[in-house]
């Protein structure tokens, strides 16, 4: 008699049958890697840039669409970013300057945006990240821009206006702050080395646990880290990345007060080394403007907005340093400037501005 119940497949089936999916996968994989080559071929030809952020989100989001599972859509996007990350080498290295040095959340933002076949570009401050980028020496930046907890990251904002750099995509990170230390212990510390935005970020946790140890703020949480593997005394605020490269103990994990904290980052060019990218049909328009100090000046400002139906997604103030109490506002519109009621709103809006500077226009990931 057969038997009722067909037996399933057993480990060492099923592990042959993935080693001979993988085989296809690679097959596949180098098939698309010798399309992207010729794609490249063309774009040389034509002159045209290799790296569209808008034609990358177009096909991200077309795989999650058709996605049917058990893969979940949030892990589609990595996978795909370094596929693309890796055919896009084969036509030409990414340089991307971040804020450094190795271990840092902006090398973790650079890599989850254009994945790890790039060229690093690691910085010592914001302002070398917008130096080296504006002067050729990378292809790309990576700032950050916002805090959950903190709010905006004040240096960013102002190099906005002094330099060429706009924005051509953005990417946002859950932010973990591990106390990091090469004793695997609290006693006897007698400083805690971190980027200001991070001290501030884990202001409750320290003043709970450690008291009377003294805040020692640094050009970043990597370099904090870096600090604190030199000297037993000293401990840093990084992540696990950062541990593993400096030998570091954990010491305390999410010790950030803000369990959901993230942090924004821009990513940036210059606008004669890469075009504006093109609309995806989920994009952030990026300014900054400033109008007279009169009365209802503000509010004339936001008048084309409304009248157009363009939506903002964030509005902040920044101080314009004329000492006469003038400011400069940072502004996100949801929308494309191809869009015609984007287009309208913007040409009224820089009609009623003192000063008006276009920041950029990017893909955002709405899933």
């Amino acid at each position: 008699m057969a038997d009722e119940h067909p037996t399933h497949p057993d480990l060492q089936t099923l592990r042959a049958r993935i080693d001979s999916v993988d085989r296809d996968l690679l097959s596949l994989l180098n098939h698309r890697a010798a399309l992207a080559q010729a794609v490249g071929e063309l774009k040389k030809k034509e002159g045209s840039v290799v790296f569209r952020p808008e034609r990358e989100a177009q096909v991200i989001d077309g795989l999650k669409s058709v996605n049917l599972g058990p893969l979940k859509n949030e892990n589609v996007a990595p996978i795909w970013r370094e596929i693309m990350s890796a055919c896009r080498a084969l036509e030409t290295p990414t340089r991307v300057a971040y804020l450094g040095p190795a271990g840092t959340f902006s090398e973790l933002a650079a890599l989850g945006f254009f994945g790890s076949s790039i060229v690093k570009v690691p910085c010592a401050s914001i302002d070398e990240v917008f130096r080296t980028t504006s002067a050729g020496a990378a292809d790309f930046g990576v700032v950050p821009v916002e805090n959950s907890t903190e709010g905006v990251v004040a240096r960013s904002l102002d190099l906005f206006l002094t330099t060429p750099l706009f924005i051509i995509g953005e990417t946002s990170l859950f932010v973990r702050h591990n106390l990091l230390r090469r004793e695997n212990t609290l006693d006897d510390i007698e400083a805690v080395c971190a980027h200001p935005q991070a001290l501030a970020q884990c202001h409750m946790w320290l003043s709970n646990h450690l008291p009377n140890v003294e805040r020692r703020p640094v050009s970043s949480n990597a370099e904090g880290a870096r600090l604190a593997s030199e000297n037993p005394k000293l401990a840093g605020i990084a992540s696990e990345r950062a541990a593993s490269e400096y030998g570091l103990h954990v010491i305390a994990p999410a010790i950030q007060d803000d369990p959901h904290n993230r942090t924004r980052f821009a990513i940036v060019t210059h606008p004669e080394r890469h075009p504006q990218p093109q609309a995806s049909g989920h994009d952030c328009t990026s300014l900054v403007v400033s109008v007279v100090n009169r009365p209802g000046a503000v509010h004339d400002m936001l008048v084309p907005l409304k009248q157009h139906g363009v939506s903002m997604s964030r509005f902040e103030s920044r101080p314009a340093r004329s000492g006469q109490w003038e400011y400069y506002f940072y502004i996100d519109l949801q929308g494309h400037p191809d869009e015609p009621k984007v287009a309208a709103a913007l040409k009224e809006l820089r009609g009623v501005c003192a000063y008006f500077k276009l920041l950029g226009t990017y893909p955002i990931d709405v899933h």
